[in-house]
């Protein structure tokens, strides 16, 4: 009899559009070691939760939707960090396959364990990669953590030959002036395969979140990054960004 491992699980999104092509079931996994200044799911941190499943009852859910999803969709493992849950994200990863189905991982690339890392990129189609920072001293401010971990798995990424989105959260006062945007776009052509680049807003739509759970929100009185500043950067990233 086949034992299929358990994980924990903070929610899902059955109609996901952004979170890699098509139309996608979205599996928000619960842990995070980061604790990233912009964050807004304060509530992913915890590693456990109540909502416990198993890589069998998650591909058994995403197969209801499979009308949907064969168009080009598929499934994306988000949290928190998938890669915290590693041994289970692998064996989903395996069924995901097994069944045909497409599959995405959104990680910040911390948090795993190195035992399963080479299979879970074997096992994945699309890696979108959310950058924190480029250099040690913003990505330690950022997140709390040395860049170490990230490096590691970006070179197992690179040499994994798989398809890349790029993604960065652009911050009134930290990273939205151009100087940062041309190293982030100087940084990104090590990546091969990259089918897309994307600046995120950032937003102030989890500090609820934060007063709920009694935590310090510390970028306070940091407006929302204004969209037309945010196309106004985008613009000089992109702007000849693979040559």
């Amino acid at each position: 009899m086949t034992e299929f491992k358990s994980g924990y699980i903070h929610s899902l999104e059955t109609m996901g559009l952004v979170d890699g092509p098509g139309i996608r079931i979205v599996v928000f996994l619960q842990g995070c070691p980061l604790r990233c200044l912009f964050c807004h799911n304060p509530d992913t941190w915890n590693k456990v939760s109540k909502i416990i499943m198993t890589s069998k009852q998650i591909v058994d859910e995403v197969r209801k939707y499979r009308p949907y999803i064969e168009m080009g969709g598929g499934v994306t493992f988000s949290g928190g960090e998938p890669l915290m849950q590693s041994e289970f994200l692998l064996d989903t990863l395996k069924l995901c396959k097994k069944a045909g189905i497409n599959t995405c991982i959104d990680t910040s690339g911390v948090g795993y364990n190195i035992n399963y890392l080479d299979d879970i990129l074997k096992y994945t189609d699309l890696v979108i990669l959310d950058i924190k920072a480029i250099d040690p001293e913003s990505y330690k401010k950022i997140t709390g953590k040395n860049m170490t971990e990230f490096n590691a798995f970006k070179e197992k990424l690179i040499k994994s030959n798989k398809k890349i989105w790029l993604r960065q959260v652009i911050v009134p006062t930290i990273n939205d002036n151009e100087e940062y945007i041309l190293k982030l776009k100087d940084y990104v052509k090590q990546f091969p395969n990259v089918e897309k680049i994307e600046l995120l807003a950032y937003h102030t739509m989890g500090i609820e979140k934060y007063d709920k759970m009694k935590l310090e929100y510390r970028l306070k009185g940091i407006e929302p990054m204004d969209k037309d500043a945010l196309a106004l950067l985008e613009k000089i990233l992109l702007n000849d960004s693979k040559k």
